[in-house]
């Protein structure tokens, strides 16, 4: 089943780093929807069926972390598997990122990462990060 894939992050060249990334990994990916910043990415995750979320924590307008905890109280994207893609990462941040149910590839990252990261979002076991 190809997935439909939400790329949140303030940088359009990430996004499209992003976008290319998960070509590499093989995954099956019907549409990417993509969003510059937090209230925006907030929207589209309401407005269309996104099957898994990846989102940068520094973001304008709202941050990735305001995201995540909005998707998890919303019963459409409560259980919405969320990937947080950042160059910031310290070990208190991931366990809160992991707390809230989210997994985490720090940038940059290689396609073999993000994969990981993934399955960990979708509930499979990470041993990596």
């Amino acid at each position: 089943m190809a997935l439909n894939v939400l790329i949140v992050d303030d940088s359009a060249v990430m996004r499209r780093m992003i976008a290319r990334a998960l070509e590499l990994t093989g995954m099956p990916v019907a549409k990417v929807f993509e969003a510059g910043d937090g209230v925006r990415g907030l929207a589209a995750a309401m407005e269309h069926p996104i099957d898994l979320a990846l989102i940068d924590i520094n973001m304008p307008e709202k941050n990735g972390l305001d995201v995540l905890s909005e998707l998890r109280t919303h019963g459409k994207t409560s259980a919405l598997p969320v990937v947080m893609v950042s160059t910031e990462g310290s070990e208190p941040r991931i366990e809160m990122i992991r707390a809230n149910g989210a997994a985490f590839v720090r940038k940059p990252f290689t396609p073999e990462a993000l994969v990981a990261a993934i399955v960990t979002a979708v509930g499979g076991r990470d041993d990596d990060e």
